[in-house]
């Protein structure tokens, strides 16, 4: 190789991998603002998260994880609604028949919308399934939990949840 054409390959080597650094986005963190659900195109009626601790759950109906963490999920509904929590799951299903099969046979208490064109989940980079956020009222993420591992999981949900409802709110009188 001449000495002429490596200045131009490192060039054009740095530059490809430029590129690749900024279009790879991580996936959102603590402190991060989580996008805005009525924009992201989602099937199925959203429920009102204004001035609420949100949950939103990543899960799909292939997923055992997934499945396993369903009756938990219901039970902290029905734990944490009263306490002004609520819970949007977010199927990543290709086929509606998948979703509405999964819907019929765990009819959960909680929301449950679908995000069949991935945007959301792409927005938010889900790195598997489940992934579970816990938003503060503010909209920000407070904690991210990546996979279901029983109890051990709904017992740091259940905590991340204490913690965002003992945040004093933006607003006292919503």
């Amino acid at each position: 190789m001449s000495s002429r054409k490596l200045p131009a390959l490192l060039a054009a080597g740095l530059l490809i991998l430029g590129v690749l650094a900024s279009s790879a986005r991580a996936q959102l963190a603590r402190g991060d603002a989580f996008p805005d659900l009525a924009a992201a195109q989602l099937e199925g009626a959203l429920p009102v998260t204004q001035g609420r601790v949100v949950l939103v759950d990543f899960w799909a109906s292939w997923c055992a994880p997934c499945k396993a963490s369903f009756p938990a999920l219901g039970q902290v509904h029905r734990d944490y609604d009263a306490r002004g929590v609520t819970i949007v799951a977010v199927s990543e299903d290709d086929k509606a028949k998948d979703y509405a099969a999964f819907l019929k046979k765990y009819a959960p208490p909680f929301a449950t919308v679908r995000d069949a064109a991935h945007k959301l989940a792409g927005a938010v980079k889900v790195p598997a399934m489940p992934t579970t956020l816990v938003l503060g009222r503010d909209g920000r993420v407070r904690a991210v939990f990546t996979g279901y591992h029983g109890e051990e999981t709904e017992k740091s949900l259940r905590a991340a949840l204490d913690a965002a409802l003992a945040e004093p709110s933006a607003n006292p009188s919503r």
